[in-house]
Parts: structure tokens; C-alpha cells; sequence
């Protein structure tokens, strides 16, 4: 079977890094063999580079971003705890479902959607919540919240409450400062401005927080503590097998890393901009309307508003006319909203050229 070779110009994945497609077809190695921990803990200081922290326990987690997700409220939300989250997309409101399944009780902060999170509104939302959460990079409508501003001002009211942030669709893309911004729990996916195929979630914790966190959480593949005993080893010094890693794809990030620190941080994130800047102009110029509010747009993933055409019907043609991927909205805003991507490896003009001249030939011919 003959797969598609098609642009991946969504919400994600994203084609991943030519350096992350080749990792993948090396010699597979034993999730405990020695060369294979010296890449993991390699992978691990480069993903401690890009988050933007010395985090000791900075790793990769086996599965999707939602599996980091996951990982967050089961291993930090105490049965009753206070957690206050922000929702401004899809996101926030997956948020809260997780950290209510893990036994929490969740105060959520509405914001309408293409809004960036009100620093103001989620401090008044509660006095004293264990655990405020907020999404970064809002996939679904393409806004950025000033997740800095945000850990500051709840840190400075209490110090024991812990910021955990969604950063999936920043990691990579735009800048991120874990330690400086005073971020607790973070986690991302690979797929997106990584530039590696889905499949891993990278994920950093804070000391105060792993002081806070539940010793024997209700999930046994996602306990943190017995992963990191695998990754970096238990209290006797030795690492204790827990589950058998995706040696491929840990291989692939570690590659993916390694371009993205050669380029620099500093000219991957001017090139994700620069990209993202050409489409968002060229939209406009098009005379389509962005989504998300000016001032908070992500350059690596834009939003617009549908014109006078049929949403399915244009992306269908541009997949089967010219083999390019975009999405489309979610909820409320599935057919009226395109959600375009160009992340990692796709964060170049080229793309954002290709993609502007598709929507021509489609939309106004």
C-alpha cells in the first residue's frame, strides 16, 4: 500500500523534520540498551534547552499530548482539590473534563473563543485553588494567553498554588520559558512545531510541584514516579523497567531536537513567525477576516473566518487537487472557521506561499 504524500497544513500533525524521518528508519535498539539510554538522556537535556528550564524531571512520556494532559491532573490533583481553569477553545474545556475525572473539583473561567486568557478573571475565579490551568497555544482558535503573566500573578497571591500549562501547539514554535515564568507542570506533543511524527509527549515538573504531587496516583502506565525511575533512575542510582519505551520514536525526537538546537532556538522561532506573518498577510490582502484577536495570533497556527463558500468542499478540493491538508474549525465553529498550519519543518515561505496560492485557485475560481 502507497500512502499520500500530502502537506500537512493543519492544526497537526505537521510534516515532520527530513533529520526525525530518517531517525526512524535506524537500527532499532533494546529500550535498555546502553547506546539507547545515552540518546534518551540527551533527549532529555535538549528538551530541558527548548522548555526553557533545568528541570530534573524533563522527559519524554509515551503517547499524544493528551497523554501529558493526562499525566498532569493523575499525578497532581489530590481527590477534592481546587482547580481552576481557563478556557478560551477546545483545549481549556478538555481540561476540565480531565481534572474532574481525576477527582478534582474544578472551577472553570469562561472567555469567549479567539480571546486570550484574562489574568484578572481566573485570580478572582477562587482564593486558594491547589492548581491553576491554562492552555498557551489554543489549537483550536489560534490564540496565544500571556502564560507568564499568568504564573506570576498567582504565585505572588500564593505560593503553594501550582501553574500547569497545555504548551502542544508552542513547544518549539514560539518562545517558551518554563523556569522564568515560574510554570510548575508542563506538557507538549511531538507533532506540531517539534517537527516529529505523533506519538511522544514531552513533559516537564518543577521540584515545589513533585513536592505537592500524589504519591500513588490512580493510573499505573502514567505514575510518574515509577517512569522516572526508568528514565533517570530510582533512589539506588539504577534505572527500573516500567514499560518498554518507543525507542523509534524517542530516536526521532532526539533528532529533531538536534536540528532544531543547531538552527537555534531564537531562528526557529523568527522562522515560524516569519511564515506565519506571510499567510496571515496574504489572508488579509485576500480579504478574509483572522479569527483570533489581533495581538494574540499564533504565527504557527492561523485562524480565519469562512467566506462564502462551502468549508468542506474547499478543503476537499485542496487535498485532492493539490494533495494540502488544512482544518477546519471545531464546535460551534467546524464549518465557519480554517485552522492552517506551518509548523516546524512547514514554518518556511514556501508553504506559506503554497498554501495562499491554492486558496486563490480554489476559493475565487
Amino acid at each position: 500500500m502507497t500512502l499520500v504524500d500530502r502537506v500537512l497544513l493543519g492544526p497537526g500533525p505537521s510534516n515532520p523534520y527530513p533529520e526525525a524521518t530518517a531517525a526512524l528508519g535506524a537500527p532499532l535498539l533494546g529500550h535498555l540498551d546502553p547506546e539507547f539510554l545515552r540518546v534518551l538522556d540527551e533527549t532529555c537535556d535538549r528538551l530541558r534547552t527548548v522548555w526553557g528550564t533545568a528541570n530534573a524531571r524533563t522527559l519524554p512520556l509515551s503517547g499524544t499530548g493528551s497523554i501529558g494532559m493526562e499525566a498532569a491532573f493523575a499525578n497532581f490533583v489530590h481527590p477534592g482539590d481546587v482547580v481552576v481553569v481557563a478556557v478560551n477553545g477546545l483545549f481549556g474545556e478538555r481540561m476540565v473534563d480531565v481534572a474532574s475525572r481525576y477527582g478534582a473539583t474544578v472551577v472553570r473561567v469562561d472567555h469567549e473563543w479567539g480571546e486570550p486568557v484574562d489574568t484578572q478573571r481566573v485570580l478572582d475565579a477562587h482564593g486558594s485553588p491547589a492548581i491553576v490551568a491554562a492552555v498557551h497555544a489554543e489549537t483550536s482558535t489560534g490564540s496565544r494567553s500571556d502564560i507568564g503573566e499568568l504564573a506570576a500573578a498567582v504565585h505572588e497571591r500564593d505560593d503553594r498554588a501550582l501553574v500547569l500549562a497545555d504548551c502542544v501547539t508552542s513547544l518549539g514554535g514560539i518562545e517558551v520559558k518554563i523556569d522564568e515564568w515560574g510554570v510548575d507542570i508542563a506538557y507538549s506533543g511531538t507533532q506540531k512545531c517539534l517537527g516529529v511524527a505523533p506519538g511522544l509527549a514531552p513533559f516537564t515538573v518543577s521540584e515545589r510541584a513533585w513536592a505537592a504531587r500524589v504519591p500513588k496516583p490512580p493510573t499505573w502506565y502514567l505514575d510518574l514516579g515509577m517512569i522516572g525511575d526508568y528514565v533517570s533512575g530510582g533512589a539506588g542510582g539504577g534505572r527500573t523497567y516500567h514499560h518498554t519505551a518507543p525507542v523509534a520514536m524517542i530516536a526521532s525526537l532526539h533528532a529533531a531536537l538536534g536540528r532544531i538546537l543547531d538552527e537555534g532556538l531564537d531562528a526557529v522561532f523568527a522562522r515560524h513567525e516569519l511564515a506565519g506573518r506571510r499567510v496571515q498577510d496574504g489572508l488579509e490582502a485576500m480579504g478574509l477576516e483572522l479569527f483570533a484577536r489581533k495581538g494574540n495570533r499564533l504565527p504557527e497556527l492561523t485562524t480565519v473566518n469562512v467566506p462564502d463558500v462551502d468549508s468542506a468542499t474547499v478543503r476537499r478540493t485542496l487535498l485532492e487537487r493539490y494533495n494540502i491538508e488544512i482544518g477546519g474549525g471545531v464546535g460551534q465553529y467546524a464549518s465557519t472557521v480554517w485552522r492552517i498550519g506551518l509548523m516546524g519543518h512547514n514554518a518556511r515561505l514556501e508553504r506559506a506561499e503554497l498554501i495562499l496560492a491554492a486558496l486563490r485557485q480554489v476559493v475565487y475560481r
